[in-house]
């Protein structure tokens, strides 16, 4: 697995760069946010992603550590690809897309193009726990035995409510008590759905 590559950047648009080292050129796809980092430079280290496929090997590059920490999040939730991924991060910038998912804005995410409503909400239920942890969000974060509240929300969710409302309720509900059990925490939700 390829980490950083680092060499001379030979030519640069805002989708990809061909980088040079030890006389090989490597084609590495970028967003528009590290080629507004790169554009003036002749010599760089870029962060690496690898996708590797049967019928392709591609490599995607990063100015830094946050952008490729949040494409990583991205590409694991079912439904968003490498190059999805590569268009949320053109269009908004790595601290956006964490404010979004972590403030459950929606409407955000569908502005990208390629992004709909269901993929939207997707994005925010996969990732809204994980950023909180990985950033060292709210105090909602901070709850230990996070399992009860996905438990809860999974049961809302067989019950027919809508995932991102009920996420946004049970996440009140932590917020303002910690330590209920899976019952006490889908009997508040569903006397606030």
């Amino acid at each position: 697995m390829i980490d950083y590559i680092k060499g001379d950047i030979t030519r640069i648009t805002p989708t990809f760069l061909t980088m040079e080292t030890g006389g090989i050129g490597y084609l590495i796809n970028i967003s528009i946010t590290t080629f507004s980092k790169l554009e003036a430079k002749k010599e760089f280290k870029i962060l690496i992603h690898e996708v590797i496929r049967e019928d392709s090997h591609q490599l995607f590059g990063f100015a830094d550590t946050e952008e490729r920490d949040i494409f990583r999040l991205l590409i694991s939730v079912t439904g968003v690809g490498a190059n999805t991924a590569r268009m949320m991060l053109s269009s908004l910038n790595p601290g956006e897309i964490e404010k979004a998912i972590l403030g459950s804005e929606i409407d955000i995410l569908k502005s990208v193009k390629g992004i709909g409503l269901k993929t939207a909400q997707r994005i925010i239920i996969d990732l809204k726990d994980k950023l909180g942890k990985h950033t060292g969000g709210g105090e909602i974060f901070a709850f230990a035995d996070n399992t009860k509240r996905e438990e809860a929300l999974s049961a809302l969710v067989m019950l027919g409510f809508a995932k991102s409302a009920v996420s946004k309720v049970l996440d009140k509900i932590v917020r303002e008590e910690k330590n209920l059990t899976v019952e006490d925490m889908i009997k508040r939700a569903l006397k606030n759905l």
